[in-house]
């Protein structure tokens, strides 16, 4: 499993772009190629990474706020004007159908029935795991100020989890268990953000969840800016937990070899 940080910035960040997760993966011979959230300053960079208008299987949106999800009209479009000819799934909480066709409707007027590929709009319910892409999806519910569903895919050897926006709950404590690696949103070093996670609370999540790696993202930009050498210093004092503070464009690959090394 390939795990690629197209972007790891919060919504007005104008040095990060949104944050968004590529995950390509292969099982029993058949590649996965799934992206995490695509918020409006996304699409040129999964463009850059990808220009195949047929390569991408699905699209997963955790919750609908603009930095989450505002480029999917544009990246809709692309794919219509590249020929795609293969069918997209689209995965979200309930009524991401009608959100979808409505940014595509106020973005490209008319454009939603001219598409040459078919969109399949699946409704994520955080009690029915389901099978998408070849990858097995399950969900739940983090605290933020609108509904959004955390995310752990599985390919049979090994599982992310993605938490969109928001605080941690119990429900997704239980679903990253043990996952390989736990891509969470860290607003703040520390302190209470209504609806957001900070670097504490993460970590504290990463430990009672027994997660192997934990990547923060989505930080506030005026704290990367201003307390980055802090929250360096206190990570650096971690020693039970193995965290990562992507960049834009970073890839990791989750692999057998490098599990064995980890001595897992």
């Amino acid at each position: 499993m390939k795990i690629t940080f197209l972007g790891v910035g919060e919504s007005c960040d104008e040095m990060y772009p949104n944050t968004s997760v590529w995950v390509e993966s292969f099982r029993d011979g058949v590649r996965s190629s799934v992206l995490l959230d695509c918020g409006f300053t996304v699409p040129p960079l999964y463009w850059r990474q990808n220009s195949n208008p047929d390569d991408l299987d699905a699209l997963w949106i955790s919750h609908f706020h603009g930095d989450h999800f505002f480029g999917t009209p544009a990246l809709l479009l692309r794919f219509w004007e590249r020929k795609r000819s293969k069918p997209l799934v689209v995965l979200g909480p309930k009524g991401v159908e009608e959100v979808i066709t409505a940014s595509m409707e106020l973005a490209y007027g008319g454009f939603f029935n001219k598409l040459n590929y078919s969109l399949h709009f699946k409704e994520a319910n955080r009690r029915e795991p389901l099978v998408c892409a070849g990858l097995n999806w399950s969900f739940a519910e983090n605290l933020h100020s609108r509904e959004d569903l955390a995310v752990r895919l599985e390919d049979g050897k090994h599982a992310v989890f993605y938490s969109g926006d928001g605080l941690y709950t119990e429900e997704t404590v239980a679903l990253a268990d043990k996952v390989d690696l736990a891509i969470h949103e860290a607003f703040t070093l520390d302190g209470d953000t209504a609806g957001h996670g900070s670097v504490f609370k993460c970590l504290e999540f990463g430990r009672r969840a027994s997660v192997k790696r934990l990547a923060l993202v989505h930080m506030q930009r005026d704290e990367r800016r201003e307390r980055m050498e802090e929250i360096e210093l206190h990570l650096k004092g971690v020693k039970d937990l193995n965290v990562l503070l992507p960049e834009p464009g970073d890839g990791l690959v989750l692999s057998r070899e490098e599990e064995r090394r980890d001595g897992s």
